[in-house]
């Protein structure tokens, strides 16, 4: 067996509230993620879906348990790991080509190479003739294009998708999930996927992981049994996929339901 990507064993996350009390937001969560995989988590508000994306990337550390990428315990923040948020974290000032250039900059690639490589990107997203826009200029999906192209020209080996698409209208997002598709193909980076949509879950994910409510724990785990490549505007229509969607609304209904 080859090491996984993503390794969380019995991992617990624990968080002191502004009146002084604890709450428990993972108990004894433990899950894996191969290399290459692109695997969706689901669960209810408050599951603490987004505090697990924050333990991989080293920015919350666990309260108990062991968080591992590539076999090594998580210790601090890996430069190999990639994150988009829900909300576009693109810098206001900077035109979309200084935007996408900001990363190997950061890294130490020189101007001319840094832009040459962002240029490049821009076409790969669909943006050329918009590169010396600005965010307040752009529509929502040319933003998410941004910070798509942002994280991917890093060459991340571990993709973290906090409801990237959560925010736009419905074409757009499924715009949106089929450009993913179309990146993540060719760089197979291993990705964790956190949505609400069950949906979009099965349209994107090799698995799907359900978590129940706080203190969450692995529900179920589902493999998804759609081949690549995936039609985003076709795969959903299909008897399997509205089946699988609805065994994992079943196991997921007792969790939202108050």
């Amino acid at each position: 067996m080859s090491t996984p990507a993503i390794e969380l064993i019995n991992v617990s996350r624990k968080f002191v509230t502004p009146t002084g009390s604890t709450v428990l937001a993972l108990k004894n969560l433990s899950l894996t993620v191969a290399e290459g995989e692109f695997c969706a988590i689901v669960g209810p508000t408050g599951c603490g879906k987004s505090t697990t994306l924050g333990m991989i990337t080293g920015l919350s550390p666990p309260s108990s348990g062991t968080v591992k990428v590539f076999g090594r315990e998580v210790r601090g923040i890996d430069p190999n790991i990639g994150f988009v948020f829900q909300s576009d974290a693109v810098f206001p000032w900077k035109n979309v080509l200084d935007n996408i250039a900001a990363g190997p900059l950061y890294r130490g690639m020189q101007k001319d190479e840094a832009r040459h490589k962002a240029m490049d990107w821009v076409q790969r997203v669909g943006l050329k003739g918009f590169e010396h826009h600005y965010p307040h200029q752009l529509s929502g999906g040319m933003k998410k294009r941004v910070a798509l192209a942002q994280t991917f020209i890093n060459e991340p080996k571990i993709l973290l998708m906090d409801e990237p698409f959560s925010a736009l209208d419905v074409q757009t997002r499924a715009l949106m999930q089929e450009e993913l598709l179309g990146l993540w193909s060719e760089h197979k980076a291993s990705v964790v996927f956190v949505t609400h949509d069950i949906e979009e879950a099965l349209t994107l994910a090799d698995r799907v992981l359900i978590l129940t409510k706080g203190p969450a724990v692995v529900k179920q785990t589902y493999d998804v049994p759609f081949a690549r490549p995936r039609n985003v505007l076709e795969a959903r229509h299909t008897p399997e996929f509205i089946e699988l969607s609805r065994k994992i609304w079943t196991d997921l209904r007792d969790e939202v339901t108050f």
